[in-house]
């Protein structure tokens, strides 16, 4: 919700200040939290749960950390709603080291936890390189949207983890524990733009130097195409969803929008 909606029409109204952009922006978060259950105390990702009870699972993935700015941007009732899925994410999602599942399946009466895994990654015990990406950004920006040192803290935390699995240009591979190598360039452009925001919350700077390797690699031409090439995008080489054999070596919009939104961050320091 917050790709198709907050990242267009937020910009939109940021730029012009035109009403009709905040409603639109006030419509989505509406409708978005219709999709939280009290219970679980998350707002629910996709509408199927496992094959073995699809009634009853909730299914909540760590991408959905990316809604939560949206919410907080509105305020009132929403700011709850944001909160108590951080906090629940923050308590199921992230393992011992601070690495995370991308799927967690919640009983949708009970909440109880029922199965963690993955959906994009290699295996459900490997660190999928697009969703700790999507950890660190939601966790940072929920520290920036509401003070609470306890995102800042776990910001930190997915930061540390990832930093040293870097390899030599700062791109991690689709996932950490693949063997098989296929770089995600939006895995490490959200990174980067991530650092740059947790650099100045911390004045870390091993956060600022990381991001900075990032975007000198993401401005090369290994991984910035030519105009008029790639279909029109920005970066080549990011990954969808290597298992599955969708989206492979190929560009994705978020991948150009937080290269952009990187290279913004980084320009205005």
């Amino acid at each position: 919700m917050r790709f198709m909606v907050f990242c267009s029409y937020g910009n939109a109204y940021r730029l012009t200040g035109d009403p009709y952009y905040k409603s639109v922006i006030e419509r989505a978060s509406a409708a978005l939290s219709t999709r939280f259950s009290p219970t679980v105390g998350c707002i629910r990702s996709w509408n199927t749960g496992r094959k073995e009870n699809p009634e009853l699972d909730f299914m909540v993935i760590i991408d959905n950390m990316m809604n939560l700015e949206m919410l907080e941007w509105c305020g009132g009732e929403y700011d709850k709603i944001a909160r108590t899925h951080a906090n629940t994410t923050l308590e199921n999602h992230f393992r011992p080291d601070n690495s995370s599942y991308h799927v967690v399946a919640y009983n949708e009466l009970t909440g109880e936890v029922v199965e963690k895994r993955t959906a994009q990654g290699r295996s459900n015990d490997s660190a999928w390189a697009r969703g700790q990406s999507w950890g660190l950004y939601g966790y940072t920006m929920m520290y920036r949207t509401t003070g609470d040192e306890a995102y800042l803290d776990q910001a930190v935390k997915i930061a540390d983890y990832l930093l040293p699995r870097l390899p030599e240009d700062a791109i991690p591979n689709w996932d950490y524990d693949a063997d098989e190598q296929a770089k995600d360039s939006s895995a490490g452009a959200v990174m980067a733009s991530a650092l740059i925001e947790l650099y100045g919350f911390t004045e870390d700077e091993r956060y600022i130097a990381t991001a900075e390797r990032q975007l000198r690699s993401l401005c090369s031409d290994y991984y910035l195409a030519k105009a008029g090439e790639n279909g029109n995008f920005l970066l080549k080489h990011g990954v969808g969803h290597y298992m599955a054999g969708s989206e492979v070596d190929v560009p994705l919009s978020y991948g150009d929008y937080y290269f952009i939104e990187a290279a913004m961050r980084y320009l205005a320091l």
